[in-house]
């Protein structure tokens, strides 16, 4: 098939040019996520990023009085951040 605009593509056609011809090695590649993970955050608008998301979560405290659904809804957020920030380390690392 002539290379058309996608929207002009009739069918499935579409698809295929996006498939990766080796669907093991496409396997591989996708396998770890911390690569992709220290490119998107690389650079000064990366780290930017990143404080902002430590700020909001990891060092936010919640007082006394802080209801227990507050409390559950900060720790997911933490968790989410922490994970980003693991992967970004084990991406950078190597």
């Amino acid at each position: 098939m002539a290379d058309r605009p996608m929207i002009e593509q009739a069918g499935w056609d579409w698809l295929e040019a996006t498939l990766p011809a080796d669907p093991q090695t496409a396997a591989a590649a996708d396998a770890d996520p911390a690569p992709s993970f220290a490119r998107c955050f690389a650079g000064s608008d990366g780290g930017r990023v990143l404080a902002v998301l430590r700020a909001m979560t990891l060092d936010r405290a919640l007082g006394p009085d802080a209801p227990e659904a507050a409390l559950r809804h900060l720790e997911g957020q933490r968790q989410l951040v922490a994970t980003i920030l693991a992967l970004v380390a084990r991406g950078r690392a190597g």
